[in-house]
């Protein structure tokens, strides 16, 4: 038990550093590169991020612990969605992008109730997986075919609104570098997290479907949280929400994408409650977003409360 608690500890500490490695090497890149930091969050941030999810829920499917493994990213999406978006927001107000509001928040709702009206009959078949795997591709073949369009924008509001703190101090390669130890300790740290936070859970005789859906899917979730608040507090919002809504899409469409395809999932402890929750928290997104494109610190407050309220549900009704 001290010993996994030890993992515990150094895992959240890896995780924290390693998100600050990866923030300051992707606005570098980003910056670099004069490409938005809306599609850097969307796509390298969020998919580095979703890793841990991605290796969960693969190797869980093929241990036929499906519950383990769909929970882990229902669980995870409602984390990035009320905690991590409501404790960053709390922080400071997020800015939101009209393209965000109109395009990304609306596919990852999308996806989230595609994954609903999938799970109605208890499974997900390969012939679901596809489907959510050609989603994915639709997705990224948007995303990144905008890069191009948002660039005059990234660069208008460069030179509008960038301080000397803000300009890149990294050297191309070693802004590469601290993505890639970033990622390292964020993966690594994360998988610490899990395996010391599983087995303390296993002793206390936690279920597996909490386990999924809280444990695993928080630990797994530390490095959008990391990232997400440090992107916050250095006044990088578009990270922010783009690392949150490209993990929600990736997790979705790529993760169970992938891993249906390789073994179908039939769910078991995933009730359709805990998918209402997670298309809910969407739509929560979505609504605060309109408020002058600004998630407020009261904003951050009720998602994070929303949190708090599922999770209690969880702990108290789920045996």
């Amino acid at each position: 038990m001290l010993l996994n608690l030890v993992f515990i500890v150094i895992g959240i500490a890896l995780v924290l550093w390693g998100a600050d490695r990866l923030t300051e090497g992707a606005v570098a890149v980003a910056t670099k590169m004069n490409i938005s930091q809306m599609v850097i969050g969307l796509t390298i941030v969020a998919m580095g991020t979703s890793m841990p999810e991605f290796c969960v829920s693969f190797v869980s499917a093929l241990k036929g612990t499906p519950d383990l493994a769909v929970g882990n990213v229902v669980g995870s999406n409602i984390f990035n969605t009320l905690l991590i978006v409501g404790v960053a927001a709390t922080i400071a107000p997020m800015a939101i992008l009209r393209s965000t509001v109109r395009k990304d928040i609306p596919f990852a709702l999308v996806a989230s109730v595609i994954l609903m009206m999938m799970c109605f009959d208890g499974k997900i078949s390969r012939l679901d997986a596809a489907i959510l795997f050609a989603f994915f591709v639709i997705f990224m073949y948007m995303t990144l075919s905008s890069a191009k369009v948002e660039k005059n924008a990234a660069e208008a509001e460069s030179e509008s609104t960038d301080t000397l703190e803000s300009k890149p101090k990294l050297s191309g390669i070693m802004s590469v570098v601290w993505i890639v130890v970033g990622l390292g300790c964020l993966i690594g740290g994360s998988t610490l997290f899990v395996d010391g936070a599983i087995k303390v859970a296993s002793y206390l005789g936690v279920s597996e479907a909490v386990i999924g859906l809280t444990i695993v899917a928080g630990g797994t979730s530390l490095p959008e949280l990391a990232t997400s608040v440090v992107a916050a507090k250095k006044g990088k919002s578009a990270i922010a929400i783009g690392n949150v809504l490209g993990s929600n899409v990736f997790n979705v469409l790529g993760i169970l994408g992938v891993t249906g395809l390789v073994s179908p999932m039939h769910l078991q402890g995933i009730t359709m409650t805990d998918i209402s929750v997670l298309v809910i928290s969407m739509i929560m997104i979505w609504f605060f977003s309109f408020t002058k494109y600004v998630i407020e610190r009261w904003e951050g407050f009720v998602l994070f409360a929303s949190f708090i309220t599922y999770a209690t549900y969880l702990i108290l009704g789920v045996s």
